[in-house]
């Protein structure tokens, strides 16, 4: 049997050519750490760390390579965010759309004093600009956004939420899990403050590392999550007060910076292409599967195709979601994602709750057959 894999929205695979090659590199012929060691094997893996620096901060068009912060992934730098900048007394908005890795951060700083009030959406997760500058009160401190949803694909107009929280000198941050890398993100032009990110989505970089990149205005109020060890500033017992040590304590994650690094070698030169083939990919599986609504399901999430990541998520209406993802495995070979996807009141929102809804999401390297393939067999269910 065929084996289609449809989960990139939980981490792309396969990776960029040259990630494995390049994490097994370091370890068997590299090794050191950075910011330790005074010989040439330190200095000269150091200055790769810098080079990958500036290739990610090139990427998203942030303030500099020093304001690059490697974390162990998206999670661990919104938790870096959230509980780095918000104090009892602050107040701060966010959407029901949002991943767990935003949603448990922010209930645990209710409990110590934090304000959180969710912005309205419609029925199709997309969020509701109406009304939203008058919510943009000075008692916000932050407002916080995915960039497109893990569970309804939708993309949220991010490029209009950040201007409107610069002029009212409130701190904007976004959560790029699901679009680094697959959809340009211009932190300039966007005017995000702090942006979390994955290596491993996206970017097509292994698992385990992850970042940030922060404006030195944010930077400036962010009390460091994390405290130890920098390599530098040894004689103080605080942390030091520059990026990116401030925010980076401990050993670096260095085989996985350096797999990174070869994903954005690659995506140097195939990123654009590849880019316009997911939009496309992800253009013909909502089709595809739009085409199959009367038939017994729910294609969730905005029906305008131009607003949408590489995630299409359906709700079967006469058949039991988990069941329908674990026979699209045992029977036809494709893999997907069913569930509540970490995103409870996402799912709230879009009325799939608490049943949940099988998720398809393709990479760039995800072909136009296997979509086909896809609706095929998501057909043959219906008709049983």
């Amino acid at each position: 049997m065929r084996s289609v894999y449809l989960d990139n929205g939980a981490t792309s695979y396969p990776k960029a050519p040259g990630v494995g090659e390049a994490m097994a590199n370091y370890i068997t012929n590299i090794g050191c750490n950075i910011a330790r060691g005074g010989y040439q094997q330190a200095y000269d893996a150091a200055g790769r760390v810098l080079e990958i620096r500036e290739k990610l901060n090139s990427l998203v068009n942030g303030p500099g390579s020093r304001n690059v912060v490697f974390t162990p992934g998206a999670t661990a730098g919104l938790n870096m965010l959230l509980k780095g900048l918000l104090r009892p007394g602050d107040k701060v908005l966010t959407s029901p759309m949002e991943h767990n890795a935003v949603l448990r951060p922010l209930e645990q700083l209710k409990k110590r004093g934090v304000t959180v009030e969710l912005l309205p959406c419609t029925d199709r997760g997309e969020l509701i600009l109406e009304g939203l500058a008058d919510r943009l009160t000075p008692d916000v401190r932050a407002v916080i956004l995915c960039h497109g949803s893990n569970v309804s694909g939708t993309r949220f107009p991010i490029e209009q939420v950040g201007p409107l929280c610069r002029e009212r000198g409130i701190f904007f941050l976004a959560d790029a899990a699901q679009t680094l890398g697959a959809i340009p993100v211009d932190m300039t032009a966007m005017a995000i403050d702090g942006l979390a990110f994955p290596g491993h989505k996206g970017l097509l970089g292994p698992q385990g590392i992850g970042g940030l990149v922060i404006t030195d205005a944010l930077a400036s109020e962010l009390e460091p999550l994390l405290s130890g060890g920098t390599g530098s500033m040894s004689e103080s017992l605080d942390m030091p007060p520059f990026l990116p040590d401030r925010l980076e304590a401990g050993t670096l994650n260095l085989p996985g910076i350096f797999g990174l690094g070869a994903a954005l070698d690659y995506l140097e030169g195939e990123g654009e292409a590849l880019r316009i083939r997911e939009h496309k990919l992800a253009g013909h599986l909502w089709a595809r599967l739009m085409e199959l609504e009367e038939d017994g399901i729910r294609v969730l999430g905005s029906r305008d195709p131009s607003n949408r990541t590489g995630v299409v998520s359906i709700d079967f209406l006469k058949a039991d979601n988990a069941e329908m993802a674990f026979r699209l495995e045992q029977e036809y070979g494709i893999q997907t994602r069913c569930g509540l996807h970490c995103a409870p009141l996402a799912h709230q929102t879009l009325g799939t709750f608490p049943q949940g809804a099988v998720r398809f999401s393709v990479g760039p390297f995800t072909t136009f057959e296997e979509l086909d393939y896809v609706q095929d067999a998501v057909y043959r269910l219906l008709l049983e």
